[in-house]
């Protein structure tokens, strides 16, 4: 696992290297897409809008790409303005050309919840499996949906979501606790984990703790972020008041300096 901290951009380096991944990939009839998992919140619109600018410029096309989002509120409707299918369209997917049948999220609404989960994990392995997965961190470390408590072999399922998440995402519902679904669907633990790479964003100083058990903390469920260490090729993307509580030999021995290049 390695420790980017940098007083640039996060977005913009995270859309850099995706630019990079995707341009580097080479379609075989085996593999012929390139797959990434997408999230959704405020440190992911700062990535969304470098990469659309990337596209609009000419410099990245999706052709080859297909997505896999990390999760859905449960019985949200898909064009509420507060659904993940509604914040990809508004902040990505209508800004950019991409083939319709190479872009998945979770549908909150299935008449069969665990089949809709189990589906998506079948498509997954359909297209060869995550390429480059990319992630935010909560402020209780989970990752995509999966709260504290939640098996390291975990796959997309329905979840509950802990009251720090609720309050937290209130934020996007005028702060009206109430209306913020208390169920979703999510890619599970052990999905992420078999990623060929991992991609973490974090910005801010409320982000600061998860990352201190990230990397000085031991693998625990309590800390879902913390699986992370057993990954082989895990990049995490700080500025500096994010990465403010680790300490300065963690970040030494984490450091890197050629993410992009």
């Amino acid at each position: 696992m390695y420790l980017i901290e940098s007083e640039e951009n996060v977005g913009f380096l995270t859309a850099s290297y995706v630019k990079n991944r995707i341009e580097a990939f080479i379609t075989t009839p085996e593999k012929p897409y390139f797959v990434i998992a997408l999230p959704t919140g405020g440190t992911s619109l700062d990535l969304y809008n470098h990469l659309v600018k990337f596209h609009k410029e000419g410099l990245l096309k999706f052709d080859n790409v297909v997505t896999f989002n990390l999760d859905e509120y449960i019985g949200l409707p898909a064009k509420h303005p507060e659904s993940y299918h509604s914040f990809m369209a508004r902040n990505f997917f209508d800004h950019i050309k991409i083939p319709q049948e190479q872009v998945n999220i979770l549908n909150g609404n299935a008449s069969d919840l665990e089949k809709e989960c189990r589906l998506y994990e079948e498509k997954i392995k359909h297209y060869g499996g995550i390429d480059l997965f990319l992630g935010g961190i909560g402020q209780n470390g989970h990752i995509a949906f999966n709260e504290p408590g939640s098996s390291f072999s975990s796959r997309t399922r329905i979840v509950n979501l802990s009251e720090d998440t609720i309050k937290a995402n209130s934020r996007f519902f005028n702060g009206d606790i109430s209306l913020v679904p208390s169920r979703a669907l999510s890619m599970g633990l052990g999905t992420i984990m078999e990623s060929k790479e991992v991609i973490i964003m974090a910005t801010g100083i409320k982000k600061a703790q998860a990352l201190y058990h990230a990397f000085e903390d031991k693998t625990n469920t309590a800390w879902p972020i913390t699986i992370l260490q057993k990954h082989p090729r895990v990049f995490v993307l700080a500025d500096k008041p994010a990465a403010s509580e680790i300490s300065k030999t963690i970040k030494q021995n984490y450091g890197l300096c050629s993410f992009i290049k």
